[in-house]
């Protein structure tokens, strides 16, 4: 395949600082992984479409799963738009979802710990 994506040596040089140390056995090659993670993401496919050249398809989503668990991924996000600097251009989405009626009632339930734990205004 012609069309797959492949970070630079020189993309991979900026975000490597933020890459977890690997304990004990080496990790597969950072730059394949992180290039699948990004590919399927991108295209929005099921991690068992990737392709074969990215390497294992669940040593890629394993991989995409601890490092965000671990916000890998978050710093890597926050380091690389701090150095952007002020963007030119601002966009605001203005998307909005209708929920069901009967979703208000899963916060009285407790089913959302973070939310319906919270002290309710008088």
């Amino acid at each position: 395949m012609s069309d797959l994506f492949w970070l630079s040596v020189a993309q991979m040089r900026r975000i490597e600082p933020y890459f977890p140390l690997s304990h004990g056995i080496a990790r597969v090659d950072d730059r394949k992984v992180i290039s699948g993670i990004i590919f399927v993401i991108r295209n929005g496919m099921r991690w068992r479409d990737a392709p074969k050249d990215y390497g294992p398809h669940k040593t890629i989503y394993n991989r995409f799963i601890r490092w965000s668990r671990l916000g890998v991924f978050n710093k890597i996000f926050a380091a690389l738009a701090a150095k952007g600097g002020k963007p030119d251009q601002l966009m605001i989405d203005a998307t909005h979802l209708k929920a069901h009626r009967m979703a208000a009632s899963l916060l009285k339930k407790g089913l959302f710990p973070d939310v319906s734990a919270a002290p309710r205004a008088a």
